[in-house]
């Protein structure tokens, strides 16, 4: 038996990477389905020598997040669908001063307070969108909890060496479901820490377009705000400062993208329908395609583990070998757009919507890839194997 298997809740597998990670500072308010987030994190990170604070609200809890990150913490916060919508312009203000920090959104049915108990995933566009202006934009959405344990400690990683949020999207399916975890060895994990400055401008960006801004109290001056700022940090009215610093804040995400499009597939060899999934949706999605290779059906899946940004080539290179591709939602159709878009009309793309706040059920994805797909004998012992998260 291995002694580091746990059982263990999505919420619970977000603190607990979280704190492997190195996280040192917890912002938040109490919000269902994410208040176990907060609860688990008042406990564990005094243990970790950490600091766990409960603001009086949203806002209050992203600007803490972002002061203690900037002194070189580690920091997160969580919340749901409200609350995330509330913290939107202090999302905005840490893309522009590229401020390192976790946020977590576990989705629940909208809009407004919709369902508190009730999965969804209609925050897709808002954490694309939510915020003001051209900011770049970091998700990753696990579909387990194994998977949730992972992603969390990318998220630390990537806000980490790129300077930027990173958005942990789950849905209360995720958060409140329990799984067997393999918790790596201390050791073995992988964690990853921001520069140091090497010295001049706060922010002058490096080789990879990141800049190595010096720590309130470190002793090296640094002058941080939201407006559009040149290499020291000072407020500029300069276009072409503008124009550069906004690029840069993209390019420096895109030029990295490729280490951390994460997905998964299965059956995609001879597929001639596919299914796109993300979250939740794809442990039904699995069980669906399972079944329809049962019934002589060439159906496969793709899991995106990230959505944004959106892995766009995973995606177009699919759309060019399928007949047909799938996308169940647990909302009207939000990424089956970014689907469509990098597909670019080379295959049918399907929305299949769901509005119920609960999760799909295998059966309805069967039944649309029945109704979509094309009948042939799926390739003999191609080995039918369960979903297992990661």
């Amino acid at each position: 038996m291995n002694e580091n298997a746990r059982l263990m809740q999505g919420n619970e597998a977000v603190v607990e990477a979280a704190c492997a990670a190195g996280l040192k500072f917890f912002a938040g308010y109490p919000i269902t389905p994410a208040t176990d987030i907060a609860e688990m994190a008042a406990v564990l990170m005094p243990k970790a020598g950490g600091v766990f604070v409960q603001m009086e609200d949203e806002i209050a809890s992203m600007a803490a997040v972002i002061g203690a990150s900037l002194t070189g913490a580690k920091a997160m916060t969580a919340t749901s669908g409200p609350g995330f919508s509330l913290m939107q312009e202090n999302i905005g203000f840490a893309a522009m001063a590229e401020v390192p920090c976790v946020i977590v959104d576990v989705q629940r049915l909208g809009p407004s307070t919709g369902i508190a108990t009730a999965p969804a995933q209609g925050d897709v566009m808002q954490v694309r969108w939510g915020t003001h202006g051209d900011h770049p934009v970091v998700a990753l959405a696990p579909a387990g909890v194994a998977e949730t344990y992972d992603l969390t400690v990318k998220a630390f990683n990537l806000a980490e060496s790129l300077r930027t949020p990173v958005v942990l999207l789950l849905d209360e399916v995720v958060a409140h479901m329990r799984e067997g975890v393999v918790v790596p060895d201390a050791g073995a994990l992988v964690v990853r820490e921001r520069r140091r400055p090497p010295g001049g401008p706060a922010y002058r960006a490096l080789g990879d377009g990141v800049p190595a801004v010096p720590d309130f109290g470190s002793g090296g001056a640094v002058h941080v705000t939201g407006l559009v700022h040149d290499e020291r940090g000072l407020p500029s009215n300069d276009r072409q400062v503008a124009d550069a610093l906004i690029r840069r804040l993209h390019d420096k995400v895109q030029r990295a993208a490729g280490e951390f499009t994460f997905t998964n597939s299965w059956f995609l060899e001879d597929a001639d329908v596919a299914v796109v999934a993300y979250g939740s949706v794809v442990r039904a999605a699995h069980r669906a395609v399972v079944l329809a290779r049962e019934k002589g059906l060439r159906a496969g899946l793709l899991q995106l583990q990230t959505i944004w940004p959106f892995p766009a080539a995973a995606v177009a290179s699919l759309g060019r070998r399928v007949s047909r591709v799938i996308v169940p939602e647990m909302n009207l159709g939000q990424l089956v757009g970014e689907v469509e878009r990098v597909v670019r009309g080379q295959t049918d793309v399907i929305p299949l919507s769901g509005l119920a706040g609960r999760l799909f059920t295998p059966d309805e994805i069967l039944n649309e890839i029945i109704r979509r797909g094309k009948s042939a004998r799926a390739v003999p012992g191609s080995g039918l194997r369960a979903y297992r998260g990661r």
